[in-house]
């Protein structure tokens, strides 16, 4: 079982996400450097039973992160995708979160 934050996202140009930005959470409750990881690879990690994620919001007014809110995976008209809490706020599908597009490739 492994517990994961998501704290950014890549898009391709018709600015739909196909990167999260993959945080592990180790034993001692710390956090992995990013690992860019694709859509594909992200369902896959979370359709491991026991395994689970978080967004991770940065905080700009404590110079931190914080932890968001679980993320889970939708099966939509396009096929599978992540999201989180579904009720219609902009959080839904993670476009909230930091674009890494334009500080890593």
């Amino acid at each position: 079982m492994a517990k994961y934050r998501i704290s950014g996202v890549w898009k391709n140009s018709n600015n739909v996400i196909t990167h999260y930005a993959f945080h592990t959470v180790n034993d001692n409750n710390t956090t992995s450097r990013a690992t860019k990881k694709s859509k594909d690879e992200a369902i896959k990690l979370l359709e491991i039973q026991g395994n689970s994620a978080t967004t991770w919001i940065w905080n700009y007014s404590t110079s931190g992160w914080n932890i968001g809110e679980t993320v889970t995976i939708v099966n939509g008209s396009n096929g599978k995708y992540l999201r989180s809490n579904p009720d219609k706020k902009e959080t839904n599908n993670l476009e909230h979160l930091i674009d890494f597009d334009w500080i890593a490739p």
